[in-house]
């Protein structure tokens, strides 16, 4: 059975979960060491390097087994055909690829993304909706840039993806998180967490959802739920960001009808090349309706003027010229060999009391510890065994996450991920020894205190079943993972 997900309690005083709005002055911390750490804008304030990116220069080390980092297996690329082609663009189209572009985009490449979105079901975009950005996260920025002002609420999954929430932090939002389990969010908390928003007086600006192979959760929104959520955004005039990185990636069935195919007005579809062909090109798109896009394409001028033109260039003739459809499928095989190797490691060598989620697709497993256990502090232990993995806080706005962790499959070959988790497992069994010589030991006891008291968990999702196995559920059970 899958691990369920935290409650998401909101208010521990840490920025983005109910933070009123930062202070228009951010006094100084260390004067000596900073002499301008008076003159910072206040959304400044709090800013911290992600969980993940703290990482890098441990993960980068040979002897290290990363689980941590979702980095796509780009070898598996046919790298000489996609360096002659590149070369190709540019000694043929130098003058172009080399040279300013659209702010919107190229055309040519617009056109073959709604080429793309419709392999999930998105049949009715024009390429005139489409703005190209510099990835997705841009993507996401710009949207948040357009739509929240300081102070606003984001409704975001509990956990949500650590870039997303960087980004909100950024632009001063409240986060208030709404449970997931496994079939992915729950219509039921998302419509309570409305109704709680409207009686505070709080402006819900938009949910932000990954549906598909959720990022870090590894879940995946089931159909009826996309059609409640839908439901519930007709009724309670919700905006709806739908982020899809993964969504062609799945290893057990075609890809599901997006969230945006269901309804073209409530809905700002991303997308990205990154998990399907390159992530170093950096070339995601947002698609919106026309008045959004305008405000977009002008938040992008004054960004970065427009997107590179040389990677636009070669995401379309990749496109144009290489059977994408049929690397997607090299992708989705590799990824299902490597999700298989750590499934079953974490079954054969894990100790009682951990769960996990079990993807059909995309890059990740979500990881809950045994009772006590603290992803964060046993991450110093991990690192001196030699493996990586990114502790669960990271992927909350409010504090919540210390006893899960996410681990990452897209990246090492099989036998280093069997290898990973074997050292992983023994780190786990070291931890549950200490605590159980010390068990009168509380690993929370020296955390910080919240400024202020936490309001009660808005909604909690059932738990079916034992809690202390990775075997997934029966089909109609809904378990939270």
């Amino acid at each position: 059975m899958t691990p369920p997900v935290p409650d998401p309690a909101v208010g521990t005083g840490q920025a983005g979960a109910y933070s009123s709005s930062a202070s228009p002055h951010v006094s100084p911390r260390h004067p000596r060491l900073d002499p301008l750490a008076d003159r910072y804008a206040a959304r400044t304030h709090g800013m911290k390097s992600s969980e993940i990116r703290a990482l890098f220069s441990v993960v980068s080390r040979p002897e290290v087994v990363s689980l941590a980092g979702g980095m796509p297996a780009v070898t598996a690329l046919p790298l000489d055909a996609v360096g002659s082609m590149i070369g190709e663009l540019v000694s043929g189209m130098g003058a172009q690829t080399l040279q300013y572009g659209s702010g919107q985009g190229d055309p040519r490449l617009r056109e073959r993304i709604c080429d793309v979105m419709a392999l999930e079901g998105i049949t009715d975009a024009r390429a005139s909706e489409v703005v190209v950005t510099v990835g997705s996260q841009q993507g996401l920025d710009l949207v948040t840039r357009v739509f929240v002002d300081p102070g606003d609420v984001i409704l975001a999954e509990a956990p949500s993806y650590v870039g997303a929430l960087g980004v909100f932090q950024a632009a001063q939002a409240q986060v208030r998180h709404v449970a997931m389990d496994e079939h992915g969010l729950v219509p039921e908390a998302l419509e309570q967490a409305l109704l709680e928003c409207r009686a505070r007086g709080d402006r819900v600006k938009f949910l932000y959802t990954v549906p598909n192979f959720h990022n870090p959760a590894g879940v995946t929104l089931s159909e009826p739920r996309r059609d409640a959520i839908i439901a519930i955004a007709d009724q309670y005039d919700l905006l709806v960001i739908e982020d899809n990185p993964y969504g062609l990636l799945g290893f057990d069935h075609e890809p599901m009808r997006a969230l945006r195919a269901r309804n073209e007005e409530r809905v700002i579809y991303l997308g990205s090349f990154s998990k399907t062909f390159s992530p170093g090109l950096r070339v995601g798109w947002v698609l919106a309706p026309l008045a959004v896009r305008e405000k977009l394409v002008l938040a992008t001028e004054a960004q970065v003027l427009c997107p590179p033109s040389l990677t636009q260039y070669a995401v379309a003739r990749y496109l144009d010229t290489q059977p994408w459809r049929e690397q997607i499928k090299v992708f989705t095989e590799l990824y299902r060999e490597r999700r298989d190797a750590t499934l079953e490691s974490l079954t054969a060598l894990m100790p009682p009391g951990t769960t996990w989620t079990r993807p059909d697709g995309g890059f990740y497993v979500w990881l809950k510890l045994p009772h006590g256990l603290d992803a964060k502090l046993m991450q110093p232990r991990a690192v001196a065994a030699h493996v990586a993995y990114v502790p669960g806080i990271g992927f909350y706005a409010d504090g919540q996450g210390r006893e899960y962790m996410r681990l990452s499959y897209c990246y090492p070959e099989p036998d280093r991920i069997r290898e990973g988790v074997r050292r992983l497992a023994r780190v786990i069994e070291a931890e549950l020894d200490l605590h159980s010589t010390f068990d009168a030991v509380d690993t929370g006891t020296f955390r910080a205190v919240p400024a202020r008291p936490v309001p009660p968990a808005p909604y909690s999702a059932p738990v079916i079943g034992p809690a202390n196995s990775g075997t997934p559920p029966h089909a109609d059970e809904d378990q939270q993972p």
